[in-house]
């Protein structure tokens, strides 16, 4: 069993920065690649940014290139999401995804961010 735990989110202003992280645990697994997603009420769930445990450099979605960076601590099993120059269209519950090496995923409970202008 895999569990994904969030943290970092909370309140900032719009222009400002948070910093997440999701933690990977459980029972030995290896890693195909580990992702932030986000959803807004009344929207469907919505790609972030992801990083592969080896190979090819992250991937953004468009809304967030540029601003916001993920990064990993391969031993930790561990991804951040630095989220600079924050707007109030970015508040969401953020999730992390992690994709199994052989297949399967698993999703985190979600970490709300919002941004007030």
């Amino acid at each position: 069993q895999v569990q994904l735990v969030e943290s970092g989110g909370g309140l900032v202003q719009a222009g400002g920065s948070l910093r997440l992280a999701c933690e990977a645990s459980g029972r030995a697994f290896g890693v195909y690649a580990m992702s932030w997603h986000r959803q807004s009420p009344g929207k469907e769930r919505e790609f972030v940014a992801m990083i592969r445990w080896a190979g090819d450099g992250p991937s953004y979605g468009d809304s967030v290139k540029g601003r916001f960076t993920i990064s990993r601590h391969r031993t930790k099993k561990t991804i951040y999401l630095q989220m600079n120059d924050l707007k109030p269209e970015d508040t969401a519950v953020y999730y992390c995804r992690l994709d199994r090496a052989g297949g399967g995923e698993h999703w985190g409970q979600g970490t709300q961010v919002t941004v007030s202008s």
